[in-house]
This record gives C-alpha cells, structure tokens and sequence, in this order.
C-alpha cells in the first residue's frame, strides 16, 4: 500500500488526510482491519518504538498501552503470580503462563486498567493466541505487532 487516507485528522472534527512515503515506496505497515486516524498513528509508531527499545535492552519481550501518543503503561514477558493474575483479571486464561507476550500485555494492561480503555496496544514479538485472547476482552483502538499467528 502507498498512501493511506486516515479517518479524520488529530481531532474527530477535522478533515483527514492521507499517509504515505516521501519516496513513494509502500507504507512499512499493513493494516488488517479498520481505518485509524492521525492519532492512532502516532500511537501506533511511538508505542512500536518503545517495545522495540524494551525487547532491545532486556532481551524480553515487551507490551504496552498508549493513548494520546502517551504511555499508559508498559512491561515485560514475566509469569505472573497468582494474585497478580486475579488483579489484572486473567486468572482465566490457560496458557498464561506459557507465553511471555500474554504475560507482558497482561501487566501492562492491568497497571491501569482505566486509561488503558480505548487504547493502543503494542507488542514487540509475533501475537500469539493467548494474547490475542486477552486483548479481544478489551477495548482498544488498534494493535501493532511485528507479525499474528494464523491462529491469532
């Protein structure tokens, strides 16, 4: 895809505009579904960059929420305790503790479950089931990911 028209501009009120490439060369995203506005965007390559630079310093995988080009949260793939899965409401979910993304994007999420509604999710490794489980339960905006699991 070259050039994308974005939903509206920074505010609902505003008209949209278009995205693209300077060089003309393809947009170095897909989107999968939906039709994101000028802040989705900036939500979308702040938050990237920010999982990209966690995974790049602690060699784990990372999360995060972000709303208005702000973090709201943010964390690695760490196994959760019992009692920290019951707060951040995915004592459900089997296979948590299997995958290191579910476990990143539980924690962020449940950090601040409040600001995190109508997010923007970032993951820094491909979204495998079990966190895409977990984010479907949620209200969010979009989500960026270098890569989705067919079953995802």
């Amino acid at each position: 895809m070259k050039e994308f028209e974005l939903k509206y501009g920074c505010n609902p009120n505003q008209k949209p505009a278009r995205i693209f490439m300077e060089d003309g060369s393809d947009l170095p995203i897909e989107i999968l579904s939906g039709r994101p506005g000028y802040i989705n965007f900036l939500d979308a390559f702040n938050s990237w960059q920010l999982v990209k630079e966690i995974k790049e310093a602690t060699g784990m995988c990372a999360a995060t929420s972000f709303k208005h080009v702000s973090p709201t949260s943010a964390a690695v793939g760490k196994v959760l305790p019992e009692k920290l899965k019951k707060a951040c409401f995915v004592d459900d979910i089997e296979g948590l503790d299997d995958s290191p993304l579910a476990c990143a994007y539980a924690r962020a999420r449940g950090t601040d479950r409040m600001s995190s509604f109508g997010d923007w999710v970032a993951l820094s490794d491909e979204c495998d089931l079990t966190t895409a489980k977990i984010i479907a339960r949620e209200v969010s905006d979009g989500v960026i990911a270098p890569g989705y699991t067919a079953e995802a």
